[in-house]
Formats: C-alpha cells, sequence, structure tokens
C-alpha cells in the first residue's frame, strides 16, 4: 500500500512518563542532527521526513486544558 492508499486514522495512545520522555529526547536528538525522525504507533512505522512542520497548540474547553506538540508533513 503507497502512502496515498493508506487509509485514514486518527488515534490518541497514553504513554508512562519514562515512555514518553525517551521520544520526547529520540525526537528532539533527530531535529538537531537534521535527520529523518521514525516512531511506531499502534504497531504503524512512521517516518517523519526532515521537512516536517512542527507547532505547539494549546486548547482550553469546559474546565479542560491541552497542549499537543504536533508535526505536520504532507505525503508528497
Amino acid at each position: 500500500m503507497s502512502d496515498v492508499e493508506k487509509a485514514d486514522r486518527d488515534l490518541e495512545k497514553t504513554y508512562p512518563i519514562d515512555q514518553f520522555i525517551a521520544k520526547l529526547r529520540r525526537l528532539a536528538d533527530d531535529l538537531e542532527a537534521g535527520e529523518q525522525f521514525e516512531i511506531q504507533i499502534a504497531g504503524e512505522r512512521i517516518y517523519v521526513p526532515v521537512r516536517a512542520t512542527y507547532n505547539i497548540e494549546h486548547e482550553r474547553e469546559d474546565g479542560n486544558e491541552e497542549i499537543e506538540f504536533q508535526i505536520k508533513w504532507s505525503a508528497e
């Protein structure tokens, strides 16, 4: 299945703090080195290209707050 044929997906996974820190550390190390970041999420290996854009989003609704660290890119 090519990138354009991959099914849409939207999921969220909670990690213990030590695993979350390790993933953030690997991401930071790859960004500093100018390298592609690889991560496996729910059984699928994801390859984040160097050209990706990075943003931080803050949401507040119904007494709940959320911060999302987002990485976005097109499959092209």
